[in-house]
């Protein structure tokens, strides 16, 4: 996941980076004297500058959406994972479950890792039941 998140940080940099120097080169392109008379601005050309800057402020708020929602994401896969869950293991010949308390994310198909950090590998004579999914 991390790596995804960096990935597309990395894309809007360089993004970031080809648009500016894109403006930049339009900046100098228009800051260079021309040999005609610059005509007053119309009404046209001001339509032009609001449309852009409105157009940048909704890429901005779109943008600052798609983040937001990536970390929510984030957070909620996490809390998820952070739950806490019992595990019984019924094994032939003993009469009650042995039970062990294991956060989601460390549960496998076949073994799981307690919150006192033992590994703990089920046998395929016992039966684990997972209670709190």
């Amino acid at each position: 996941m991390l790596g995804k998140i960096l990935l597309t940080l990395a894309v809007i940099v360089i993004a970031f980076f080809f648009v500016r120097q894109r403006d930049m080169k339009n900046r100098t392109d228009s800051a260079r004297p021309k040999t005609r008379t610059a005509l007053p601005k119309t009404p046209k050309a001001q339509e032009d500058n609001t449309l852009s800057a409105d157009l940048r402020l909704g890429a901005y708020m779109f943008l600052v959406l798609v983040i937001g929602i990536g970390i929510a994401l984030y957070y909620f896969q996490w809390q998820d994972d952070h739950s806490i869950l019992t595990v019984r293991l019924h094994r032939e010949g003993q009469a009650r479950p042995i039970e062990y308390q294991i956060y989601k994310y460390h549960l496998a198909e076949r073994s799981f890792t307690t919150l006192d950090g033992i590994l703990v590998t089920v046998a395929s004579s016992e039966r684990m039941e997972v209670e709190g999914l």
